[in-house]
């Protein structure tokens, strides 16, 4: 006789405690069987097989199971299609619903989509919960019912709201009896899937409270550790939302916009989805994009003549971690200076990034293109070397990433600053006819 169980569904919520989805489920009133699929449909889109989000992702499942199998209990990890995963676990388990928490990604949504519908059809529930962000959809919207599109009014109303609605707490562990006993299964090794450890360390998941406290005053400064690095940890789910927020908002407003800032790209995601691949504003997909291979080529390695560029570039290949401040000034100077496609752009942070998160990944190019929904005006060209003087005035940030930048070896710049912005300007007034 098969056993009869609740499914709960990990996906970018990698943790046992205030789950609000594992919550529900863990109440459901059958034995709750933690499930991870490793989703090829996912996995063999991805370019490089030494993936960090890979090994990041299987650390956090590892340690999910270290917790489990203290239990009792045990992750039920399988590699391969959601539906071919669901349909064998039929032949093992009698399923009476899936518990999982809300993803937003276009392919997530289909892919949701199409697991309710099958399992619709074998009279298994599907229930899906907010866990992701403290705001989503519909939930912060303007007073005419249409969702926000400029991110001040839209942190009024969500500060508004919160006060109103306080941030809830998911007290898992009270009913952590509930999960399924089983033996302790396998979990699929990285090699198995075709993937390699990079064996690098990963950003810790405790935050410092003097870094939050500190952050509106040093979040600037690329050489200081002035950011949380929690970015990965949010995008997979290792750590709360909500105990993160909760903290922030007595810590640190600065702190607390960053969040909400999160938020608003993933309503902007959520009410807009053909951000993804198109501009915002439709007239900037007019603009005449240089899009010179050897200067994207230049770009990627780090090799444009331009050090605080260069820095970041090389950070990001390194570390798969790029500071905010220098992302700003990479992009700027990838859409602007060298005239090339943001969605360029776009797409290698995406195959680089530890924290890549396609809202934010997408909203943060628009925004530095000037073709996203509150973005910088086409006209606001950075300026590297002023950035430097600013955010990098010792440039300890600089001489740790781009060693040779004093000596006659350092690359030429591929641009003339002057030169690049005039052009800038030409080309976008031209495409939007300013």
């Amino acid at each position: 006789m098969k056993p009869v169980v609740t499914v709960f569904w990990f996906r970018r919520d990698l943790r046992l405690h205030d789950n609000a989805g594992l919550y529900q489920a863990l109440q459901s009133g059958q034995p709750v069987l933690p499930l991870f699929i490793f989703d090829t449909e996912i996995l063999d889109s991805l370019e490089d097989k030494d993936d960090r989000r890979v090994e990041f992702i299987h650390r956090a499942i590892s340690v999910m199971q270290e917790q489990l199998t203290t239990m009792g209990s045990t992750l039920d990890v399988r590699y391969g299609k959601p539906l071919q995963v669901y349909q064998d676990l039929l032949n093992e388990y009698e399923i009476k619903a899936v518990y999982t928490n809300h993803d937003y990604e276009p392919y997530a949504r289909q892919r949701d989509q199409a697991i309710a519908q099958w399992l619709k059809t074998k009279d298994i529930q599907f229930h899906s919960f907010k866990d992701h962000v403290i705001f989503e959809k519909d939930e912060v919207l303007k007073d005419d019912g249409k969702p926000y599109t400029v991110f001040t009014p839209y942190s009024r109303k969500w500060k508004a709201v919160i006060s109103t609605h306080p941030i809830e707490v998911f007290n898992t562990k009270k009913f952590y009896k509930h999960f399924l006993s089983q033996q302790p299964m396998t979990v699929p090794s990285l090699a198995a899937m075709g993937f390699t450890a990079a064996g690098l360390p990963f950003p810790a998941k405790s935050w410092k409270k003097e870094v939050i406290t500190q952050y509106k005053e040093q979040r600037d400064i690329p050489s200081l550790p002035g950011t949380s690095r929690l970015s990965v940890h949010l995008r997979f789910g290792t750590i709360s939302i909500r105990e993160l927020a909760r903290e922030a908002g007595v810590l640190n407003e600065t702190f607390l916009n960053e969040l909400i800032w999160r938020d608003f790209y993933h309503m902007i995601l959520w009410h807009f989805p053909q951000v993804v691949g198109h501009s915002f504003k439709p007239d900037y997909d007019k603009i005449r994009w240089r899009n010179k291979e050897t200067e994207f080529d230049a770009w990627c390695k780090g090799q444009t003549g331009y050090p605080i560029v260069d820095a970041g570039m090389r950070e990001l290949n390194a570390t798969g971690f790029m500071h905010n401040r220098v992302r700003m000034i990479v992009a700027s100077f990838l859409t602007k200076h060298l005239l090339i496609d943001w969605r360029w752009g776009e797409g290698y942070f995406a195959r680089k990034l530890l924290d890549f998160d396609l809202s934010a990944n997408n909203g943060g190019w628009q925004w530095a293109a000037g073709s996203g929904c509150d973005a910088a005006p086409y006209f606001r060209v950075f300026n590297p070397y002023l950035q430097t003087q600013k955010f990098d005035p010792e440039l300890k940030y600089i001489r740790q990433w781009v060693p040779e930048f004093e000596e006659l070896t350092y690359v030429r710049p591929v641009v003339v600053h002057e030169v690049a912005r005039k052009r800038c300007l030409e080309v976008y007034a031209a495409a939007l006819k300013k």
